[in-house]
């Protein structure tokens, strides 16, 4: 019989002769410098309670899951447990616990669209100095995401006095479709997420989704916008506001914005 596997009370490790130095993460963490957003989000934080997630940590781990295809806080801290390259680049060692996932929820919550935008607009200008954006020519498209939301979960609305605006949708008819019919969204609410939308791509099942909406520009395909919609919105309605914040995001050309491109689902009277 053979004997049982000894294991080491003592050993001597450090995480970063483990990471290769050509890792990716690696040469990433050199990269971002997200030390201002200490000073961004200082009037968020308070002096007492609860010690909150580090700030450049936060959007560190956010940079994780996008670069992971992850979009599930539980998923990011569980891949980062296994991953010593992206324990390297959080700034954790082996031995200190990493976050609660809630604890990014909150931090989400907290922080709010306009420091997720600072960090964006930081980002982009850093690829504009690298001459990675041309700023002539930008294309738009759109996607639906997935929700983490359930077909089964959706509840009738109930008209209170508060829903006057909703109400009054209903009794002019504005909330009808062509043939008469009250549209999904108008008729009930996902008590998970009460933003989703039902909708259905070609020959696919209906689903619950949101409407993403990004921007690149065509010289490197760098993304100079991006933007949430309800599921259930046409494209060639979002074209106003698209255009728009493509044109107002970081751009170094001198003669500005001169195309944007889009597919003909943006095309409209109106557009």
């Amino acid at each position: 019989m053979k004997n049982p596997v000894k294991i080491q009370q003592f050993v001597s490790f450090q995480l970063s002769e483990r990471v290769p130095p050509d890792s990716f993460y690696r040469r990433l963490k050199e990269t971002p410098d997200f030390s201002y957003l200490r000073k961004l989000t200082k009037p968020y934080y308070g002096t007492e309670g609860q010690k909150i997630i580090d700030t450049e940590v936060f959007f560190r781990l956010m940079l994780t899951g996008y670069l992971e295809n992850i979009n599930s806080d539980r998923k990011i801290i569980e891949q980062a447990s296994m991953r010593m390259d992206m324990l390297c680049f959080w700034g954790y060692d082996t031995d200190e616990p990493l976050p609660w996932h809630s604890t990014l929820s909150r931090t989400r919550k907290l922080l709010g669209e306009e420091v997720c935008w600072e960090v964006f607009r930081n980002i982009s200008n850093k690829c504009a100095a690298k001459g990675m954006v041309s700023g002539r020519t930008r294309a738009v498209d759109s996607a639906f995401i997935r929700a983490n939301a359930s077909m089964d979960s959706p509840v009738e609305r109930e008209l209170h006095q508060s829903s006057k605006r909703f109400f009054n949708a209903i009794t002019a008819g504005e909330a009808k479709n062509p043939d008469g019919r009250l549209k999904y969204s108008e008729q009930y609410v996902n008590t998970t997420d009460p933003d989703v939308r039902v909708s259905q791509k070609r020959g696919k099942l209906p689903a619950l989704n949101h409407l993403g909406i990004i921007s690149v520009d065509t010289a490197h395909h760098v993304i100079c916008g991006a933007m949430a919609e309800f599921a259930d919105i046409k494209d060639s309605k979002t074209t106003e506001k698209t255009v728009c914040q493509t044109i107002e995001n970081p751009n170094r050309s001198e003669s500005g914005v001169n195309e944007v491109l889009a597919d003909t689902s943006y095309s409209s009277g109106e557009s």
